[in-house]
């Protein structure tokens, strides 16, 4: 298409074009969001070393003269006002519009004004002809409350004058797409009084580095102290419409102005099959290479240097934001260029949580990202195109390869969203938010996995992956007030494994985590045996070989991917509840447990009861262990001191005797994890009888105990808490176990010792957790959804004690 040029008007013209630099946020109305918050970002944070790249806005009064040059404003009222009537449909009128617009002139003085300006911009960048990215930004987009999420067009890769008018034109057309106005009628916005701005911006050229999309806020539970990155090679657009599935990186937000610490809580290496990179006229996809999707986009330094910037950004706007980046492969330079309001989390009403539990399920088919935490049933209903609107119904679970703009009014009628391709920045999960649908993205094999018509559970009420069921699930949904939740003296933490639910509970008014496994976080997130990386070269077993190799394929040293990997999920139990303390007990796998890990038979005995066998702290300072647990200490060190979440207790599991404690301890140290040092404090967890009986010794070795209560009371009683047959002998309450219990209480703080208590009992039985505060122990720890009913327990029990007290003190007095 050729753009068509008016002759001119006589007279003066009201500004056509005003450059990002003469713009601030008060120019929305001149504007648009987009070209405003450049502007602003320019004037008020280059100072801040936040880079934007350079160049201009057409107006408002440029699209009002555009219409009223080619006397469109009316003809555009008629077609709307049919479709408003139902007198055509809204494809029909959205396409009479388009040709209308691409079929008018563009005004002379528009023209002259538009290639102007390029030609000034061409020159600061030493450029005949400048290559830049033309985007649409609306005068009513991009508001707190309302995101357009991709509704309008953007071209890239623009250069010389005939391209760039001809893109101007199309961006004006692009305001009357389906998307568009579906979503206009939406919002309640008159289409006539909104209008529409054009950037042109010099483009990064990203297509030879990478870029991306930054958000100040936990998308997917509004924690407001993390910064969430995606990013792919080549140029964003790819990680804005979901068409790749990026590398992921969280950053801890409190710790960022330290230069002593380097708080990357995250990297998640995408698999980035695919990158957009110039073409002649415009833009190409090309295959990303074997060492590409092998390699993160981002260095540590770039990570952190984005995260500060963002940072900055928000705190000059004042809210969560979502932001735009690319990386310059010719100079190796970060750009900002977008920014705008974070629309949903940061909207969220936080006085109530709502949880939902899957009561039963199906075989599990995928999984995904999991994007919002709700749970949805319905049928499949496949889609390649948004064209097959048609073939949709109602309430149904829309399965595509990945959506854009073009997908919302689909999407609005779906019960759930299943993607192939996609990260939690895509268009699939912002607008999943904005609806408040569970989404599931990057499934890879969703649309060869499921059929159309068959039953299934989206559930994403389990952390950060998203699982897909075969059948309808039973689903318990509850409302939390937290309002309602009492406060109580006795702390009352968590018990968590899951790195990626952590922040799923950041609400929650605990004190913070009793027990988070280590050993969870091995099984659900490393899944290889430390040893099989220590020791890869002797490990006989080819398929483990084979899927070590994939799984470790960013590391030259392979057990850096153990360290690392360890160190984020930690990491992210421990910044969610950040600064409250975060129990952290190394591995307690048994035998049995350490052999299903990938590569593990050939590094663990085969045991008759590995319950009672080679579990715990007799690993540590054992020859045949002592180098995987050396890698733990190694985590625990970066989680500490490089990451800086000095909020973590380490606490040693199965400790039998005072010698096995005083090797433990002596390993710890010559893996630079000294007690003591740099305020570490070290636990024991108390679920042997020796180590109440000898619990003033153990006082003197260690900081803290941690009651195991089935432990202690399977050792205690004799009885296997895995046996059906004694589970009626199987008693916390039993006398012998409450009276070690106290036992050790009363020692522990006799010694100065914290002691707590992680288990289920006191969920279950008020009376369990009235001889707890009773006995006057410091903590509870408890799953998160028996958070609420427990505080209540001690709350309750605490009062019951006030009120015996104070009859104490009256019968003494008199």
């Amino acid at each position: 298409m050729t753009a068509h040029v008016q002759t001119a008007r006589q007279g003066e013209e009201p500004p056509l074009v005003i450059w990002f630099a003469d713009l601030s946020s008060e120019d929305v109305g001149k504007v648009g969001g987009k070209n405003a918050s450049l502007g602003e970002m320019i004037g008020r944070l280059q100072s801040a070393g936040i880079d934007v790249p350079d160049g201009f806005a057409t107006t408002s009064n440029a699209y009002w003269e555009f219409l009223r040059e080619n006397a469109l404003t009316e003809r555009i009222r008629e077609r709307l006002a049919k479709f408003k009537r139902r007198e055509i449909s809204l494809q029909v009128a959205g396409a009479a519009i388009r040709r209308m617009i691409l079929g008018a002139e563009i005004p002379l003085a528009l023209a002259v004004a538009i290639t102007g300006a390029y030609r000034k911009l061409s020159r600061r960048y030493r450029r005949r002809n400048v290559d830049v990215a033309v985007r649409s930004s609306a005068t009513a987009e991009d508001l707190p409350t309302a995101s357009f999420a991709g509704q309008l067009e953007s071209f890239l890769n623009v250069s010389g004058r005939t391209e760039l008018l001809n893109a101007c034109q199309r961006c004006f057309a692009s305001f009357f797409t389906d998307r568009a106005i579906s979503y206009r009628e939406t919002q309640g916005f008159d289409h006539l009084k909104v209008a529409l701005s054009i950037g042109i911006q010099k483009m990064v050229r990203a297509d030879k580095a990478g870029a991306g999309v930054l958000f100040t806020i936990d998308t997917e539970t509004g924690f407001p102290s993390t910064v969430l990155i995606n990013a792919a090679w080549g140029l964003g657009e790819t990680v804005v419409q979901g068409t790749v599935d990026p590398d992921e990186y969280v950053v801890f937000k409190p710790l960022l102005a330290s230069d002593r610490y380097r708080p990357i809580l995250a990297r998640t290496l995408g698999g980035k099959a695919h990158k957009l990179v110039y073409a002649p006229h415009g833009t190409r996809l090309a295959k990303t290479t074997s060492p590409e999707q092998s390699s993160y986009v981002l260095s540590e330094d770039e990570i952190l240097k984005l995260a500060r910037w963002g940072v900055a950004i928000e705190k000059h706007y004042g809210r969560p934001m979502d932001v735009e980046w690319a990386k310059d492969g010719r100079s190796g330079a970060l750009f900002i260029v977008q920014a705008r309001p974070e629309t949903v989390q940061s909207r969220r009403e936080s006085a109530a949580l709502k949880t939902y539990r899957l009561k039963t399920k199906g075989r599990k088919l995928l999984e995904g990202l999991s994007i919002g935490d709700a749970v949805a049933t319905g049928r499949v209903c496949k889609l390649d195109h948004p064209s097959e609107i048609g073939k949709f119904r109602d309430n149904a679970v829309l399965v595509t390869v990945a959506t854009d703009p073009d997908w919302v009014p689909i999407m609005k009628r779906a019960a759930a969203i299943i993607t192939d391709h996609g990260g939690r920045t895509s268009h699939a999960a912002i607008v999943s938010r904005e609806l408040g649908l569970p989404a599931v993205v990057g499934t890879a094999k969703g649309t060869q996995i499921l059929r159309d018509g068959q039953e299934v559970t989206v559930s994403c009420a389990e952390g950060e992956r998203g699982f897909i069921y075969e059948g309808i699930a039973e689903v318990e949904v509850r409302d939390l007030a937290l309002k309602e939740i009492p406060r109580t003296e006795t702390l009352v933490m968590l018990n968590l494994g899951n790195p990626a639910a952590a922040l799923r509970w950041w609400r929650l008014p605990s004190d913070g985590v009793g027990l988070a496994r280590m050993e969870f976080i091995i099984n659900n997130l490393i899944k290889i045996h430390p040893m099989a990386l220590v020791r890869f070269k002797e490990l006989r077993d080819r398929q483990a070989r084979r899927e070590i190799e994939r799984l470790t394929r960013a590391y030259r040293d392979k057990t850096r991917y153990f360290v690392d990997t360890l160190a984020s999920g930690i990491a992210r139990i421990a910044a969610a509840h950040h600064p409250h303390p975060v129990i952290v007990r190394t591995s307690d796998f048994k035998t049995n447990e350490y052999a299903e890990l990938i590569g593990g038979r050939q590094f663990e005995p085969q045991e008759e009861n590995p319950m009672l066998g080679w579990r715990g702290a007799s690993r540590y300072y054992s020859e045949d262990y002592r180098e995987g647990f050396a890698l733990e200490c190694q985590a625990l060190r970066k989680v500490r001191e490089e990451i800086g979440l000095a909020n973590v207790i380490v606490m040693i599991p199965f400790c039998r005797t005072l010698e096995e404690a005083d090797k433990t301890l002596a390993v710890m140290a010559e893996n630079g994890l000294v007690r003591g040092r740099n305020g570490l404090q070290v636990y024991v967890m108390c679920e042997i009888p020796s180590n109440v009986v000898l619990a003033a010794q153990f006082a003197k070795r260690f900081d803290g105990f941690s009651i195991g209560s089935n432990d202690l009371t399977q050792l205690t009683l004799g009885v296997d808490r895995d046996s059906a047959r004694l589970a009626e002998l199987f008693d916390e309450e039993n006398a012998a176990v409450t009276a070690l219990i106290s036992n050790v209480i009363s020692t522990a703080q006799q010694f100065g010792c914290k002691v707590g208590l992680c288990g289920q009992a006191p969920s279950d039985r008020p009376r369990f957790a009235q001889f707890l505060v009773q006995a006057g122990i410091d903590s509870i720890s408890v799953s998160p959804d028996s958070f609420f009913r427990v505080k209540q327990h001690v709350a309750l029990a605490e009062k019951k004690r006030a009120v015996h007290r104070a009859k104490l003190v009256r019968a003494t007095s008199r």
